[in-house]
């Protein structure tokens, strides 16, 4: 299962490096692979060549030139990227021709790639079709939806949760160092695995403390999650009215996916394309006007919404909006914490992301990361069993299995510390046929399988210690 990557170098071409591809190039290229891009834009072609170690080919991405002086036939994944759908799709074809195994390509359409599709993936000899803004409007979706009040991921095939969560003055968790936490709380097992500050993430170790306004992931048993919730102040609540500003492909899929069980309101700027979403959105209150200004979000009934979601395509003013909202809510509530209320972004800045998540926005999305994770998520099936990426966090959660004669097996966790402080933390593992949450003298062995939190950039490491 592990020997894969140690066997045999993999190359990747990568067609565009605007957006995900340049994303993709750097993740990709930190974990070992070898990389090979073709971009038309000289821009983005200097850019890449100042910033990371890939081979790097200025040309049209259907030029049979460029493939060749790519040394297309060598190639085990092709990635393309490019702004065009059709040129992503025929490239597909051009890789087959060349004997290039693992075709993926980023589509917008939701045209094609569908089981009903009139082209389906064998016939665009695609193996994954990407769809970015499909991808965050369902992982919106999927948020809202959710009965807690932040958000919480499944892990181990559901037996293992991460809660994320932000800390308020009062919680029993603020100002108190992670050994102090684990001295205090001994009723049931968890742990604090990453910390969001600003705009930065911290894998914390046993005398990080934890500050007010922090954001935390906290991982836990699922039979344990209720306990946990009532332990930080995290009360459970259905969400039943959300307002949406921003009407453009994302805004209006998350309307389409929400109209006709949820009570949705959509703010658009654009008065012919307020106009034509009114005529689309049947289940929607379209309404057109300036969501930046705080009387015309409470004309559009923003106090009484339970979730407001900002998906422009400006990141200055998505984020500077859930600001405002987040503002306007809590001055609504006061102190009476009767009402628990979220705010969401979408954020094209990758840099962005955790700076949203630690001011107004309670999560921030990004299309980018989350299409580019989709992408890793494949490219690494046969070497670890998942990875979620953690939203407002520069952090992954990893299942895996131990190798043989791994650096993870050789001592207890304690004691490997110099090698995990900072860059990564073992929440979970699986012994006896139960999940234990890990402590420092966790002694994992060949076989086991456990459940890391690293860093981003750190995955490659965390892939060494357990290979």
């Amino acid at each position: 299962m592990f020997g894969k990557k140690s066997e045999k170098l993999e190359h990747i071409l990568i067609l565009g490096l605007g957006g995900i591809g340049f994303y993709l190039a750097k993740r990709l290229l930190h974990e070992g692979y070898s990389i090979t891009a073709i971009e038309s834009d000289p821009k983005l072609i200097h850019y890449a060549d100042g910033n990371i170690d890939a081979r790097l080919i200025n040309g049209n991405a259907l030029s049979i030139d460029c493939w060749k002086e790519a040394q297309a036939g060598q190639m085990d994944y092709l990635i393309a990227v490019t702004d065009n759908d059709a040129v992503n799709m025929l490239s597909s074809m051009i890789a087959d021709r060349f004997g290039i195994k693992h075709k993926i390509a980023r589509v917008r359409s939701l045209d094609f790639g569908n089981k009903d599709s009139i082209l389906k993936g064998e016939d665009l000899k695609i193996d994954l079709f990407i769809h970015p803004e499909e991808l965050a409007s369902r992982e919106i979706v999927r948020l809202i939806r959710r009965t807690a009040g932040n958000e919480i991921i499944d892990v181990a095939l559901g037996q293992i949760q991460v809660m994320a969560t932000r800390i308020a003055e009062s919680s029993p968790l603020a100002n108190k160092t992670l050994i102090e936490i684990s001295q205090e709380h001994k009723e049931f097992p968890f742990r604090v695995v990453a910390i969001a500050r600003g705009i930065t993430t911290i894998i914390p170790g046993g005398k990080n403390k934890i500050l007010p306004q922090d954001q935390v992931l906290i991982m836990a048993a699922k039979e344990n999650m209720p306990r946990l919730m009532a332990m930080t102040g995290v009360k459970e609540q259905r969400r039943h009215r959300v307002m949406i500003l921003g009407g453009g492909l994302v805004g209006s899929r998350i309307a389409e996916l929400l109209g006709k069980t949820v009570r949705v309101k959509l703010i658009e700027k654009d008065p012919d394309r307020a106009e034509e979403l009114s005529q689309m959105l049947h289940d929607t209150d379209v309404l057109h006007g300036d969501g930046s200004i705080k009387e015309v979000l409470e004309a559009a009934g923003l106090l009484d919404m339970d979730t407001f979601i900002a998906a422009t395509e400006k990141n200055e003013a998505n984020i500077m909006s859930c600001l405002l909202v987040k503002h306007l809510m809590n001055k609504q509530d006061g102190d009476t914490g009767r009402k628990l209320r979220k705010t969401i972004s979408l954020v094209n800045k990758e840099d962005y992301v955790v700076l949203a998540a630690t001011s107004g926005s309670d999560i921030a999305l990004n299309k980018k990361i989350l299409a580019g994770n989709e992408i890793l998520t494949f490219i690494r099936q046969n070497e670890l069993l998942s990875v979620s990426h953690m939203h407002g966090f520069d952090a992954e959660v990893v299942d895996l299995l131990a190798g043989p004669d791994s650096a993870i097996t050789r001592k207890p966790l304690a004691k490997l510390s110099s090698l995990m402080t900072g860059h990564m933390i073992v929440g979970s593992v699986f012994r006896d046929g139960k999940w234990e949450t890990a402590v420092g003298d966790t002694h994992i062995h060949e076989g086991d399988r456990a459940i890391v939190v690293c860093t981003s950039l750190h995955l490659k490491d965390v892939r060494k210690m357990f290979m």
